[in-house]
């Protein structure tokens, strides 16, 4: 039984992976040291960034330099590590945890979440404008991008910022409905089953995520997410606002001509659970009774959340914000909603986060600089059609290379997926990457070293 369309569930646009967060740094043989560069193509979301930065020692610098197809993933990367890096003078550890997923996984957001949203964009507006050749802050460096990517970034975070139009304004262009927008693609991708949805979604969990090994995911919240796109409900609240860094364009060839329309784009099938929701070290998250899981995926999302912001704000370096500045914010009952400028972030010790243009994978090679450079790098399974021979030109003699497999992609069958697991292989061998043969059995992830000559 197949639950949908198969072209249609996973998306055209990765706003989250399709794997759990991974410390990239302990995936191979021999972990590297001092400072770590590490490639990451086409993540869409910043897990891999953020649990890899919670596996550092103190001495180690990680430098992560970052690449996407799209300049509307890229602004979406950057507003998640915004609010990650949001000091805790200006939202705690645990809102920002929630503000965090709520944005990350849910079509429509509450309204105070929206003006976080809202306020974090036009930070980040500034931000891009003043980066013309050094970043305002390390972890969210686009000096690099070209100018029209730079200014493709500065419309979509402008885009985020508008007012939304009251009832009686004809000034703003009507906005996307959210709601209508998860609905058409609930319809195209189930056709003649939507009718019978429930039974769908029931499917989908039951023989395939639980199949899979995911049974912290809950059925009643996966349910809920796969009919209005709302994966994280954390809090009382309304959520009828569209979340506007879910939200893009997608072309269509229509009567000869091409039309772009704006919509929900992404996943509907596999689920935001599966970035930090479905592992955990803690062990009475995992607790069973009577054969059902205690706590769900989400509840484990807020958890992993919380101890990856911790995690951060343990290698918090000096604030530029005066202590005067801080007791002022401390002190006024409006300061969880400040704006905060990209330079009053926390600065993390010994941490950048650099993105590349959208095309430069094949000109690094021919860059001095990026000589073997890379100590790992890594490709979704989005990505692994980019994976060449000019990549061991780039990679460290000692490099590991991390591909994400399709195990979570639930519209491919066990044989698609094993077949995809079959062409990664191939494909970097003939990059010059052999299989680790020594790591540990992973169907999430395959593991390659450089090929010994």
């Amino acid at each position: 039984m197949s639950a949908g369309r198969a072209p249609e569930g996973a998306g055209c646009i990765t706003w989250w992976g399709f794997s759990p967060a991974r410390d990239l740094l302990s995936t191979g043989p021999v972990r590297p040291e001092g400072d770590i560069n590490v490639l990451l193509v086409g993540s869409g979301d910043p897990r891999h960034i953020l649990k890899t930065i919670s596996g550092l020692q103190n001495h180690e610098n990680l430098h992560v330099w970052v690449i996407e197809d799209s300049m509307e993933v890229v602004a979406r990367q950057l507003l998640l590590l915004y609010l990650a890096l949001m000091p805790k003078e200006s939202m705690g550890n645990n809102e920002k945890a929630e503000v965090f997923l709520e944005v990350f996984g849910n079509g429509e957001i509450r309204s105070h979440t929206e003006e976080r949203l809202r306020r974090a964009a036009s930070q980040l507006t500034v931000s891009v404008a003043e980066s013309l050749e050094t970043a305002t802050h390390p972890a969210l460096n686009t000096a690099l991008l070209k100018f029209k990517e730079r200014d493709e970034l500065a419309r979509i975070f402008q885009m985020w910022t508008r007012p939304r139009p009251s009832s009686s304004s004809s000034e703003c262009a009507v906005p996307v409905s959210m709601s209508k927008a998860w609905d058409y693609r609930v319809r195209q991708h189930l056709g003649t089953r939507y009718d019978s949805k429930k039974n769908c979604f029931d499917w989908d969990l039951s023989m395939k995520l639980y199949e899979k090994g995911c049974g912290v995911i809950s059925k009643q919240q996966y349910a809920r997410w796969r009919e209005q796109g709302l994966a994280f409900e954390m809090r009382e609240g309304v959520y009828q606002i569209s979340n506007p860094s879910l939200l893009s364009s997608r072309v269509f060839r229509q009567k000869g001509g091409k039309v772009s329309y704006r919509g929900y784009w992404g996943d509907i099938v596999s689920s935001p659970y599966l970035s930090f929701g479905i592992e955990t070290d803690d062990k009475n998250l995992l607790r069973t009774q009577n054969g059902q899981h205690i706590s769900t995926a989400q509840d484990i999302s807020v958890a992993n959340v919380q101890e990856l912001f911790q995690s951060l704000s343990r290698r918090r370096g000096r604030s530029i914000t005066s202590q005067s500045e801080v007791k002022a914010e401390e002190a006024s009952p409006e300061a969880d909603l400040k704006s905060v400028p990209v330079h009053d972030l926390m600065q993390p010790d010994g941490i950048s986060v650099t993105f590349l243009p959208l095309d430069s994978l094949y000109k690094l090679p021919e860059k001095k600089k990026y000589s073997h450079f890379f100590n790992t790098i890594y490709f979704s399974a989005s990505c692994v059609h980019l994976l060449g021979p000019t990549i061991r030109q780039i990679a460290a003699p000692d490099a590991v290379l991390v591909v994400e497999l399709a195990k979570y992609i639930l519209d491919l069958t066990k044989e698609q997926a094993e077949g995809f697991a079959e062409k990664v292989v191939s494909t970097a061998l003939q990059a010059e990457f052999e299989p680790w043969r020594d790591g540990k059995s992973d169907d999430v992830h395959a593991v390659f070293i450089p090929q010994r000559k």
